[in-house]
């Protein structure tokens, strides 16, 4: 599932191409919005929100969508003919610039902008956003101290825009199993703060490396590297599933680097 960085990027590149612009084309796939007429209303800003995406329009409505697990957003010449019905495409934006393309996004909703807080108001402090607030961060992480270390960091309430990678990475920097308690798992600031640094860095550019290492196999500590040998031990990397019943997601740790406590 694409995380809170990427999300990022994607809203920047959307906002350069439709940020100010009127729409020339606007075709939402979903039913319940199939009918919506937002051509030549103007794009006035695109922003993210954890792993979610808020286009607003002129006057006052907002378009959220959130990628899923491998939704996307592509940008086409502004003269390119518009998908086929065929096509795993869910939303169309043209401009005189550009035209956006969003495949297989998992949710389209188009609201008042003063509903946006239906969409997004349950999520805690973005990671990569202007509402970045790391004492609230720990403390809604700390709320629940018999809860899972690995659990609590993927719940967006706590905190919005880790994803599975980062859950696993931040774990293993900070050497603490997935499988631990809040209340063990060590320094919470310190582990936030480290979220935040990991995102941040990788908020620029489509690889997401957690090693300093960009080259392909080396980005990773453990995430999607179950078999393979721990890089700074040598153990045997570990592929888990973490979460209530039928809410399991992977994780990766190693077992020496992340001792049970």
């Amino acid at each position: 599932m694409p995380e809170g960085d990427t999300v990022w990027l994607t809203a920047r590149r959307l906002r350069v191409v439709l940020a100010g612009e009127p729409l020339t084309r606007a075709d939402l796939r979903v039913p319940q919005h199939a009918t919506a007429d937002l051509v030549g209303a103007t794009v006035r800003e695109v922003v993210a929100r954890g792993k979610h995406l808020l286009i607003r329009i002129e006057p006052d409505l907002t378009l959220h969508t959130h990628l899923g697990m491998d939704g996307s957003w592509r940008l086409l010449p502004a003269d390119a003919p518009s998908p086929g019905a065929r096509e795993p495409v869910r939303v169309v934006l043209g401009t005189a610039r550009a035209l956006a393309v969003g495949r297989r996004l998992s949710e389209v909703d188009l609201v008042p902008t003063a509903r946006e807080d239906s969409m997004v108001g349950h999520l805690g402090p973005d990671l990569l956003g202007p509402d970045w607030d790391l004492p609230e961060a720990v403390r809604r992480l700390s709320a629940q101290p018999d809860r899972t270390i690995g659990e609590a960091l993927l719940d967006q309430r706590n905190l919005a825009g880790i994803g599975n990678l980062y859950r696993a990475e931040v774990l293993f920097l900070r050497g603490v199993a997935p499988t631990t308690p809040v209340a063990r798992a060590g320094d919470l600031d310190r582990m936030v703060r480290l979220a935040r640094q990991l995102l941040w860095t990788n908020r620029e550019h489509p690889e997401q490396a957690t090693t300093g290492d960009l080259r392909r196999g080396r980005q990773h500590w453990v995430y999607g590297r179950n078999g393979e040998p721990c890089r700074r031990c040598r153990t045997t990397i570990l592929r888990g599933e973490l979460g209530p019943p039928g809410q399991e997601r992977i994780t990766f740790w190693c077992p020496h680097c992340q001792p049970d406590q």
